[in-house]
């Protein structure tokens, strides 16, 4: 008997849903994936998206990928940390290194800390991932992000210079997202 196909489930980051963002239209153009619904934008509560990621991951029968981006990412290592289900991969694209300030627009190290993103999780994550790095990304330095990867236990990816991954550095698109899916058994 031939096991089922995993079903992919895009965390979305924090911001505003985009519905160019290339987690978007990767939710179209996969049949059956799932997305994790979007709470308030000033909904700073790790708690409770990370509540949402297991509610969501509850509904879902039979294995899963996850298709995480920037504070996508930082939910799942929260989730992973507390939780247990049956994940067959990670793709973490771009994660947002939180623990140092962000980009004006963005939350502040203090709401960080006091909605319970801090310190960010490094146990080796209980699943296979992939890290999908940029190089120039303004959210988070390559290097910081490689040492995250090493401690989740994930595979880097150096995806070049493309800014955080996001419509505004020119991505809609994003076909590299089903090629690192594909080599995560999806």
């Amino acid at each position: 008997m031939t096991e089922p196909r995993p079903i992919v489930v895009i965390v979305p980051g924090l911001r505003d849903h985009v519905p160019n963002h290339w987690q978007t239209v990767l939710a179209e153009q996969l049949p059956g994936s799932v997305t994790v619904p979007r709470m308030a934008t000033n909904e700073f509560s790790c708690r409770a998206w990370v509540a949402e990621i297991d509610r969501t991951l509850a509904a879902v029968h039979g294995p899963v990928i996850l298709v995480a981006h920037s504070g996508g990412v930082m939910m799942v290592v929260h989730w992973a940390e507390k939780h247990r289900r049956p994940i067959h991969g990670a793709l973490l694209a771009a994660p947002a290194d939180l623990e140092v300030p962000l980009p004006e627009g963005y939350p502040t190290l203090e709401a960080l800390r006091e909605g319970g993103w801090l310190p960010i999780p490094r146990s080796r994550l209980p699943f296979p991932s992939i890290v999908a790095a940029s190089t120039n990304d303004p959210l988070a330095r390559y290097d910081r992000v490689a040492q995250y990867a090493a401690d989740w236990g994930s595979r880097i990816a150096d995806v070049g210079a493309v800014g955080h991954l996001n419509p505004a550095a020119g991505f809609g698109e994003w076909p590299r997202a089903r090629e690192f899916i594909r080599d995560l058994g999806g």
